[in-house]
């Protein structure tokens, strides 16, 4: 078998992040082979999750966490964290959810993804459930004007939900517009942003 030297699969394996069946190509071989010279070479092994990412996202992270250099970002980091911790859907492992009523609390949360986590914004998606009884399209251009400064558009939300309108009550008029759901679906970032958590 013809030896695969280490540097030739640190550069593509580890530097460029390449699968073997990729490096298997670039040497006209098997991937069987490509793995057996990763053994070889004690070259560590990407898991099954690892590899699902890293083909997930060719480009490397969508994310940048940003260094805090000033009070203002120290300021957003804290209220970030502390809507995330209060308000944010904290069961799902796969992406990081935060649903409100309130377009100042989704706005604080999006500046807190773009300016602090350095998400890709054209990769946060948004979910709007509505009562029954509310006009789909004025509850849709509600929220497009809120976030219109974020760049959000219209394609970046999922289908609206409607649900059975039951009783009016103080929950009903503080949701005139229903409830609007931030996501950022990405299990490094949720990963590390549970970690900042205290708990």
């Amino acid at each position: 078998m013809d030896a695969i030297f280490k540097w030739e699969l640190e550069k593509f394996y580890v530097k460029e992040r390449k699968s073997s069946t990729e490096i298997a190509k670039i040497f006209d071989c098997s991937q069987h082979k490509i793995d057996y010279w990763i053994r070889k070479h004690r070259i560590p092994k990407r898991s099954i999750s690892e590899a699902i990412y890293q083909k997930r996202n060719r480009d490397g992270d969508p994310f940048k966490i940003k260094t805090i250099s000033n009070q203002k970002e120290a300021v957003l980091l804290g209220l970030g964290l502390g809507l995330y911790w209060g308000e944010g859907n904290k069961k799902n492992k796969n992406s990081i959810r935060l649903g409100n009523t309130d377009p100042r609390i989704i706005r604080k949360f999006i500046e807190f993804l773009l300016n602090i986590l350095g998400v890709h914004q054209h990769k946060i998606r948004l979910g709007l459930q509505i009562f029954s009884d509310m006009s789909k399209k004025q509850a849709l251009e509600f929220w497009l004007k809120e976030l219109s400064e974020y760049g959000i558009n219209r394609s970046q939300f999922f289908k609206v939900i409607v649900t059975p309108a039951r009783s009016i009550g103080t929950y009903r008029e503080k949701s005139q517009y229903g409830v609007l759901t931030v996501y950022f679906c990405n299990t490094k970032l949720k990963k590390i942003l549970d970690s900042m958590l205290p708990l």
